[in-house]
């Protein structure tokens, strides 16, 4: 097999990571990229091993692969993940653990190479068949991807399986077995075992005609995205949000073509008709003043004065106390949302009184005073008045002196903790 495959699809001095099981895949994958590395010397190559801890053989795999790397001069980061079956059971769980640590794994300007193969293709679009997917599941496997910044690449997608076991003859390459592949009670198993050797018997060119359908349904997807790029733009908010009112005025085909589009650009799986409906009926026609949020895997998406919004799924933080003793210090906040400082400001915060303690937490509740407001409100109405979603108001550090609110950095100051004097500070939110 020559490497006229690579050469359409890699630059000369790429950053290249292979995905690397140990498997025959991966392993011939892996060996033709050393053969191009040797071709081309402004090339960078290295290898990630995935460690998944389902199997015994896991750190024979694993040291297996350390050594293989190490003959041909590459290096080669074990990287271990914990699998989570309850929701996708142990194929999704694991694929999206491998591709979660991968990713990360990756520096800016490097490309992630994974084996998958011709007869891989025509797996997947069986399974998407399985599950009644549209044209965008069927589109199956393209060879580049690039989402997020990011390249990922299948240059064996149009090499078949036997192609590959002939490659591994003729370089007397070894590779690993996992023994998990002849378990057909996994889905793929069950078509690489029993279905497709049945198909390709009667059809020998089953394979093929396979990876044609998905090409076209990938055509067909691409010209929708063409034609749709503009308005979905156009709908779009710069906080990523989906003005949605014009969506109901649509075909329910037109609209949920959007809402795909707009789902796939915030990096999540492609969403099924069944959840498109309830993305519509629970969340874009509900009553105005509900709080509707439907879950999709890991993220959720929420409405708001007629926008859509897409969100990841955290932990409340209503809970949460943080005591900040020492203001020379900047305090940390929980989940990423950055620091609290404190600064010397006067006519902002008053200093806290002997006996008082500063505290931050991510909740409010009643009737409040504002520095520069006449009246007061009740802490929905301050939330409201400032547009500040749901979602957003359990993530906002709140300032106690004890138990009494003093203020939301950078949005309001209460009565009770306004300053007085020039001996008064101010507390910076930097996120």
């Amino acid at each position: 097999m020559s490497l006229s495959h690579l050469a359409s699809l890699l630059p000369a001095d790429a950053a290249l990571v292979v995905a690397f099981s140990g498997g025959l895949d991966s392993t011939v994958l892996l060996h033709q990229l050393v053969r191009w590395r040797a071709a081309h010397p402004r090339t960078r190559l290295r290898a990630l091993h995935v460690h998944h801890g389902l199997s015994p053989n896991a750190d024979s795999w694993a040291a297996h692969c350390v050594a293989l790397c190490d003959a041909w001069q590459l290096r080669c980061e074990v990287l271990r993940v914990q699998i989570n079956a309850r929701e996708e059971g142990i194929e999704g769980a694991a694929r999206a653990a491998r591709y979660q640590v991968l990713t990360a794994a990756l520096a800016p300007e490097e490309w992630l190479l994974t084996a998958q193969h011709l007869d891989d293709q025509c797996e997947t679009l069986l399974l998407a068949l399985k599950r009644g997917s549209g044209p965008a599941g069927l589109a199956a496997m393209p060879v580049r991807r690039e989402q997020h910044g990011r390249v990922l690449l299948r240059p064996l997608l149009e090499q078949s399986r036997h192609q590959l076991e002939a490659y591994t003859q003729h370089h007397q390459l070894c590779w690993i077995e996992d023994e998990s592949n002849q378990d057909t009670r996994y889905d793929r198993n069950f078509l690489r075992q029993r279905l497709l050797p049945e198909l390709q018997a009667r059809w020998p060119r089953f394979a093929e005609a396979c990876v044609r359908s998905a090409a076209l349904c990938g055509e067909q997807e691409q010209l929708l995205d063409e034609l749709l790029a503009e308005q979905l733009d156009g709908l779009m908010q710069p906080d990523g949000s989906l003005f949605f009112p014009p969506l109901l005025q649509m075909s329910e085909a037109r609209a949920n073509a959007l809402l795909r589009r707009w789902i796939a650009r915030q990096g999540a799986p492609m969403a099924s008709r069944a959840a498109l409906s309830r993305l519509r009926q629970e969340v874009m026609l509900s009553r105005e003043d509900a709080q509707p949020r439907l879950r999709f895997g890991d993220a959720e998406a929420r409405r708001y004065r007629d926008k859509l919004c897409w969100l990841p799924r955290r932990a409340s933080l209503r809970d949460e106390v943080l005591c900040w003793r020492d203001r020379s210090q900047p305090l940390a906040l929980p989940q990423q949302l950055g620091a609290l400082h404190a600064h010397g400001a006067p006519s902002v915060l008053r200093q806290p009184n002997a006996g008082e303690q500063i505290s931050v937490r991510f909740q409010a509740q009643g009737y409040f005073h504002l520095v520069g407001r006449a009246g007061g409100r009740e802490i929905k109405k301050l939330w409201q008045e400032l547009a500040i979603p749901p979602w957003q108001r359990e993530r906002i550090p709140l300032i106690y002196y004890n138990q009494t609110l003093v203020c939301a950095p950078g949005l309001f100051v209460t009565r009770e903790g306004a300053a007085a004097d020039a001996a008064g500070w101010q507390a910076v939110w930097q996120q």
